[in-house]
């Protein structure tokens, strides 16, 4: 069974929840609803007592085999130190989410290793949910195969390939909720390779945030870097956010693949985090799952 959450951060649009729960029947699996799903307390889906009772729930029912959060948006971080670890490693499933989810993910993985699908059911711009996105995400969650995910060329993000293949768990998601992590839910990233996108950020927030990691030491004994989809960001200036990170990431001295379909931008795709990995800048394809 799939249960949708109450979203652990800010309250879901209720016809794209039951389209999305709509899609996941399709597939042959039952869902079923956080008590407090469509909950609303200023930004957020309801009190973070609310939001945690649901999650934990999930975490504790045997019939659960994985948790969908119905949105991302602001609040993960409120509440990521509090999830039921204990029933996480007695009964692990899939936690399925992004973007402000990225949190629950890196905190579950820090404290018992769950591996969880960095992803979600995204709608294309007539507001429906495109094959490409659909399968991904079913091969994902179904499927007990490797997960491969190629670079896009047309994704500004590529031009940062270096070269290089390497191994190594992948950890990351949203830069965002990474860096919101950092010294009390992020995992060592020592033999990591670390997956970052982002959405609507300046590109100052973006050379604080990794000048944070990297100067705390956060980034020390990363094989890799995995790079997704950099959204509602500046890529005309002189100086853009391609170069801010080329800049960041040159220091690092590791493989690099961009142009990844991950995060929010144009047909994204879903890929296992918290799992073995290959990064191959060769055949520029990141492939989860060994």
């Amino acid at each position: 069974m799939i249960r949708a959450t109450t979203p652990p951060a800010s309250t879901p649009d209720k016809d794209e929840v039951y389209q999305r729960a709509a899609i996941l029947k399709s597939w042959g699996l039952k869902v079923d609803f956080g008590e407090h799903i469509f909950r609303k307390q200023a930004f957020l889906a309801g009190t973070d007592d609310e939001r945690l009772a649901d999650f934990n729930a999930a975490l504790r029912d045997p019939t659960v085999r994985a948790i969908f959060a119905t949105r991302g948006g602001k609040g993960s971080y409120r509440i990521a130190d509090r999830l039921d670890f204990e029933a996480a490693r007695k009964d692990p499933k899939f936690v399925i989410g992004f973007s402000d989810i990225t949190m629950l993910h890196l905190s579950l993985q820090k404290h018992c290793g769950l591996v969880c699908i960095h992803g979600a059911l995204m709608a294309d711009e007539d507001g429906t949910v495109g094959e490409v996105n659909r399968e991904a995400l079913r091969r994902a969650l179904m499927v007990p195969e490797p997960v491969t995910v190629a670079s896009r060329p047309d994704e500004p993000t590529s031009a940062l390939t270096t070269g290089g293949t390497v191994e190594g768990t992948l950890i990351g998601g949203n830069l965002d909720m990474v860096s919101t992590a950092a010294g009390w839910a992020l995992p060592d990233l020592k033999g990591a390779i670390l997956l970052l996108e982002a959405v609507n950020m300046h590109i100052g927030q973006v050379d604080r945030q990794l000048t944070m990691l990297r100067k705390a030491g956060h980034l020390d004994g990363v094989t890799g870097i995995a790079l997704g989809q950099f959204t509602g960001v500046d890529l005309d200036r002189r100086f853009s956010i391609i170069d801010l990170l080329r800049e960041h990431l040159d220091r690092l001295a590791v493989p690099v693949l961009g142009g990844l379909p991950l995060g929010h931008g144009r047909q994204p795709l879903s890929i296992p985090v918290g799992e073995d990995a290959i990064l191959d800048t060769s055949s520029k394809t990141l492939t989860v799952g060994l």
